[in-house]
Formats: structure tokens, sequence, C-alpha cells
């Protein structure tokens, strides 16, 4: 994959989902214009849930009793909450073979199941949808948005949630209770477990090394 480059690190905690954006959107810019290197935000949000352009195109919206916010990167309805991982990675994706949107979520895909497999757990990707499956459920959302092939957004793992919120969702082609976590699926795994998988793993799966952390209260 060519040239390793170096990744800024940032562990924020939990952060309300507007203001993620709007840290986003700064980091973003900056990063188009090399002011800053690539940057991997890693956090959780209080629930709530996105509604993508393609859940207002056939409008589908969240059911009653779930607080929500619109989202311009792709997909339909995608639950945030307590117990999922959210990854944003403020990346400038130049590298070889880094040469479309499919290509860069295949790449993403592949880095999250090596790192749940590092953590023992099996998955698997869906040809027919983005995501990561175990057991025949999605357990990590991706959805990202460009401006001159720098990303904001990013992925989820759902690790411990709530007991039926993430399954209480339908849209983007799933039925509810499609969708759920690794907990319910029998495989205890802290968080912190999965965070060092992944940073672990970013050098062999998209070429990237995680050298500064930062942790922010």
């Amino acid at each position: 994959m060519g040239e390793v480059t170096r990744v800024e690190v940032r562990h924020l905690g939990t952060v309300a989902y507007t203001d993620a954006l709007d840290q986003m959107k700064e980091l973003q810019k900056q990063r188009i214009e090399d002011e800053i290197p690539d940057v991997l935000l890693i956090l959780e949000h209080p629930e709530i849930v996105t509604v993508g352009p393609r859940a207002r195109n056939d409008g589908i919206t969240p059911p009653e009793g779930y607080a929500h916010h619109p989202v311009d990167r792709g997909g339909g309805l995608t639950w945030h909450g307590p117990g999922q991982l959210v990854v944003y990675p403020i990346f400038k994706w130049s590298k070889e073979g880094e040469t479309s949107v499919a290509a860069i979520i295949e790449r993403i895909e592949a880095w999250i199941i090596q790192a749940l497999s590092q953590c023992g757990i099996e998955s698997q990707r869906d040809e027919r949808m983005q995501g990561v499956w175990v057991d025949g459920h999605k357990i990590a959302s991706i959805g990202l948005s460009f401006l001159r092939w720098t990303s904001r957004h990013g992925f989820t793992i759902n690790i411990d949630t709530p007991p039926g919120r993430v399954e209480g969702l339908a849209g983007c082609g799933l039925n509810e209770q499609t969708t759920t976590c690794l907990q319910r699926l029998g495989h205890e795994v802290e968080q912190n477990a999965i965070i060092e998988a992944l940073l672990s793993t970013m050098e062999q799966t998209v070429s990237r090394h995680p050298e500064a952390t930062s942790i922010e209260d």
C-alpha cells in the first residue's frame, strides 16, 4: 500500500453529536489545507439516531422515542449511543488503491474485521451492503462524507448497547432486530480491547500508523 502515514489519535470521551459535527468539519478543512496530519477521533455519543439522505428520500423516520438529527453522509438510519464505539477518520485518502469510495469502504471493513479477529471475534462483510456482520447480524456501520478526498464521519462498532434500542430500528433494507451488539451475540469484549486492536491493525489494513495520542476530558 506504499508509504505509511502517521495519524494523530484523539480520545474524546462522550461528545454530543452536533458538537462532533462541528469539530469534524473544522478538522476536515484543516486536513485539506495540510495544516494537520490525518486525525482519528475515538468517542461515544449520547443516544441519537442520524437520518441520512437515503432514509429521507424513502420517507423513513425513526420510531417514536428516539432523538434524531439529519446527516449529510450516505446511508439511512444509524443509531448512536452508550456502549457503541464511534471512530471518525479525518483522513486524506490519496494512497495507492484508495481510488474510489467503494475501495475506501472495503479497506475500512477489512480494518474492522482484522481488529475483531484480534479480539477473538469472527466477522464478515456482506457484498449486498456495507458494514461488518457477526453471526448474521450487523454490528458495525460505515458512513463517510468526502471533500477533496478527505473524509469525515466514519464507522461504529456496537459493543454493549442498551437492550432493544439499536435492535428497534429498521431501514436501509434491514429489518428490526438485524442490527445488534456484540454482547447480545455472546461476545464479552471491553471497548478498550477493541480500540487497542484497531490501533494495532491500522498500519496493516489502511497503511497509517497511530503515533500521537491525546485524551480529552
